[in-house]
């Protein structure tokens, strides 16, 4: 039983392992060091309902449900996928088979004259407000999406109306706010593509609180 389901966790991992195989040869080397802007892709086979795209954020950490946070940013990805299995376990009846590789590397600025060191990634400034796990401002990477700002914030707190989440966002020309609403469990159901919204400066996620019904 225990061959059985290793040959099965190697074959549910096949499409992951090709896929990393696309990354530029710089990640696949065994000493690569995550930096932030990275966005890793993180698979567990026992849980397929854990895997995601997480982007390394400015202050090199990343957000895992059931592991919560943790830095990725100067370690290798095999530092980070034990890590992460290490906090899954006490979520499974056994170790659970986690994979960890790049997706995508940040870009990386170049160097002054003479070959000095690379400037740290470009950030925007994102603001949650109300029932997010975490709220304030958020340094982020251009072309994060709404659904990785809810992970690097933490998700929510208990009391989150998650259906009724607002995006505010204001043009710079004209001063006008338009607000967008965001079902985050219709997001998780797979039924909602607004979590692949991209944010832009000066945008502001409110998260209000539940009703007492609700």
């Amino acid at each position: 039983m225990k061959r059985l389901i290793a040959v099965l966790a190697r074959i549910m991992a096949l499409p992951f392992l090709l896929a990393a195989m696309a990354i530029p040869a710089l990640a696949q080397e065994g000493g690569y060091l995550i930096r932030a802007g990275d966005v890793l892709r993180i698979e567990i086979i026992q849980d397929p309902g854990l895997n995601r795209s997480v982007l390394v954020s400015p202050d090199g950490r990343i957000t895992m449900p059931l592991a919560g946070g943790l830095r990725a940013s100067g370690k290798t990805v095999e530092a980070v996928q034990e890590e992460l299995a290490a906090r899954l376990t006490p979520n499974f009846a056994t170790t659970p088979d986690v994979y960890v590789s790049i997706e995508r590397i940040a870009e990386r600025a170049a160097g002054g004259g003479g070959g000095g060191a690379a400037r740290a990634p470009a950030t925007i400034d994102i603001y949650v407000l109300g029932e997010g796990a975490k709220s304030g401002k958020f340094s982020v990477a251009p072309g994060t999406t709404v659904l990785q700002l809810f992970a690097e914030m933490g998700g929510f707190s208990k009391f989150a109306a998650t259906k009724r989440i607002q995006l505010r966002r204001t043009d710079p020309k004209t001063g006008e706010e338009t607000t967008y609403a965001i079902n985050y469990d219709a997001i998780e159901q797979g039924t909602s593509r607004v979590g692949s919204t991209v944010l832009m400066k000066g945008d502001v996620i409110v998260v209000p609180q539940r009703k007492l019904f609700e």
